[in-house]
């Protein structure tokens, strides 16, 4: 029996820019319940984890904005996404910023002995407190899960690592802080930056992440962040980067996925309706995750 359940991470707390925290009712409203209606037995929506509208604060020693709220909320996701698995249901979230990766992957990681992660994204996420160019924490959820970064990140969930570096792969990437640079040689993680998704194609791309992740994970979470593709196609996220994916590359990639059957978790992140154009990113998020879940054009 297919089991699919829906949490609600409305946080924007991991970065400056308002109205992230509206991208799961935006992703509700593009109607997400209908589209993913006839390839389940089951939908469960379990409405939002409640965040309640906090004070901006920045913490004096680690100069990280939000960090005990972030580490409080993210626990709260953590545990639903656990009694999620454990009901035997597939765990879908909706963010939200992109620091609610750490909650997702802490609640999953759990039930995995090699918890393998696609990061579908246009950044690497792997500043800590050192490499951030700006003490948010939505660019930190990699390397938070990684167990690099400040120890109430590293250690939500009341275990570090969650993941390895050889089981990450990064999809899309094309704008990388120096330090995410370094760290990623240095710890060995596959990226196929936009170069390579240009040069060998999204169709080999996605072949060889398939191969690569199969064989030594047990699980797979997809956490896809809506700039992974092109402004053009999801013009309403907080960090737009030109030169991105497109939305039939993005298809075709959550197709291959499903035909796969390696992903066992997902997460949509930062759909921002206030920077959107007519609910426009939240309706492409919707129409990948009818893709990703089996959709077929015939």
């Amino acid at each position: 029996m297919k089991k699919l359940s829906i949490i609600g991470m409305p946080m924007d707390l991991g970065q400056m820019r308002r109205g992230v925290d509206m991208g799961p009712s935006a992703i509700r409203y593009a109607g997400i319940n209908e589209r993913l209606k006839p390839l389940f037995d089951e939908i469960h929506d379990m409405g939002d984890i409640p965040i309640g509208r906090p004070e901006v604060v920045v913490d004096e020693e680690s100069n990280l904005r939000n960090l005990d709220l972030v580490a409080e909320k993210n626990t709260l996701l953590a545990e639903k996404v656990d009694e999620v698995i454990q009901s035997g249901s597939f765990p879908l979230v909706l963010g939200g910023d992109h620091s609610i990766a750490i909650g997702t992957l802490a609640g999953v990681a759990k039930h995995y002995k090699n918890l393998g992660v696609i990061w579908y994204d246009a950044h690497g996420d792997l500043n800590t407190a050192e490499t951030s160019p700006t003490g948010n924490i939505h660019g930190m959820p990699l390397a938070a899960s990684l167990g690099l970064g400040h120890p109430l990140l590293t250690q939500l969930g009341g275990y570090s690592p969650k993941i390895k570096p050889e089981n990450v792969v990064i999809i899309g990437a094309r704008a990388l802080d120096d330090g995410e640079k370094e760290l990623i040689k240095e710890i060995g993680i596959k990226v196929y930056t936009m170069h390579e998704i240009d040069r060998i194609g999204m169709t080999k791309v996605m072949e060889e992440t398939i191969t690569y992740l199969k064989e030594k994970t047990d699980g797979v979470h997809l956490s896809l962040d809506l700039d992974g593709l092109d402004p053009i196609d999801a013009p309403g996220v907080g960090t737009p980067v030109m030169g991105g994916i497109s939305y039939r590359e993005s298809h075709l990639a959550m197709e291959m996925l499903e035909e796969s059957k390696i992903i066992t978790s997902a997460e949509f992140v930062e759909v921002n309706p206030i920077l959107d154009e007519k609910n426009k990113t939240a309706t492409c998020a919707v129409a990948l995750m009818g893709s990703l879940f089996g959709e077929k054009l015939l």
